[in-house]
């Protein structure tokens, strides 16, 4: 039956989600049922094309890059795909009426990764970041708001900021990754060789004001969706300020966390502060 492959294709998206972010996972699990599996479906879809320009070293990422695209047009055009982080995703494009222009801005940040090693301008920067970053929040979006046109409208602007400081906190936080192993250097301006205090603290000012931004948008949002972003908006600034607060050659020769005991007490926090309505 149908009904099933699609519930496996769901369960799919899930478990990718689980397994790959556990903060993700945690602030998706605090967004109402009727959504969260659409939020699920949304990650995997990201996280399977991030995975490919990032991690599969020992293959032609071109080449699997390439064939998840014919994959993935494919399963929008037909609305199936044997693909089960595909189909489920494909399920919540067509639910939602994702913009196509957004899922294609996506794909062509990743491909970026596929060739490009350096944000020499500031131009190049923010193309990226809205391609890698920016839609992904927008589409979040338009899930959250539930075909409400206007409410999306109102409310783009700050999921933009939102997904643009979540991103650029990963920048920061895989710093050493990304520059020694992968050598990618995301952030123009930067030395990142030899990342002073100065150029670090530019970078985390740049991001403190997406935030500013991205939490006018929260306050905003529709209930089902309001504790989830928050939940999510609380834990990576907390890893902000973990990171405002260690030495950039720290930041450049270790991955910063947060600890799971401290994502679990920001949880309580953030639900303290949304029952009694400071949010």
């Amino acid at each position: 039956m149908k009904s099933i492959f699609d519930k496996v294709s769901y369960d799919c998206s899930k478990i990718v989600t689980e397994s790959y972010s556990t903060s993700f996972s945690l602030a998706t699990k605090m967004l109402a049922p009727s959504i969260r599996s659409h939020i699920y479906n949304i990650y995997g879809f990201v996280r399977f094309a991030d995975e490919i320009v990032d991690t599969f070293h020992d293959y032609d990422k071109k080449e699997l890059f390439d064939d998840f695209e014919l994959q993935l047009k494919s399963a929008l055009e037909s609305k199936i795909s044997l693909n089960p982080i595909l189909n489920s995703f494909q399920h919540t494009y067509h639910t939602y009426k994702i913009p196509y222009h957004l899922v294609d801005s996506f794909m062509k940040s990743m491909r970026m990764d596929l060739t490009k090693n350096e944000y020499r301008t500031e131009e190049e920067y923010r193309a990226y970041i809205y391609g890698s970053a920016d839609v992904v929040g927008l589409m979040c979006l338009k899930v959250f708001v539930k075909g409400n046109d206007p409410q999306y409208e109102a409310l783009k602007e700050s999921a933009m900021s939102l997904g643009s400081a979540f991103q650029k906190v990963n920048f920061l936080r895989d710093l050493k990754a990304d520059f020694e192993e992968l050598n990618r250097a995301y952030f123009p301006h930067a030395n990142l060789k030899e990342l002073d205090e100065t150029s670090k603290e530019k970078i985390i000012q740049e991001i403190k004001a997406d935030f500013a931004k991205g939490y006018g948008g929260i306050l905003n949002l529709p209930t089902e969706a309001k504790f989830g972003v928050y939940t999510a908006y609380k834990y990576y600034y907390k890893l902000l300020n973990k990171l405002q607060n260690t030495p950039s050659l720290e930041i450049k020769n270790a991955r910063i966390r947060v600890p799971n005991y401290q994502k679990f007490g920001l949880l309580a926090k953030s639900y303290v502060n949304y029952k009694l309505h400071l949010v």
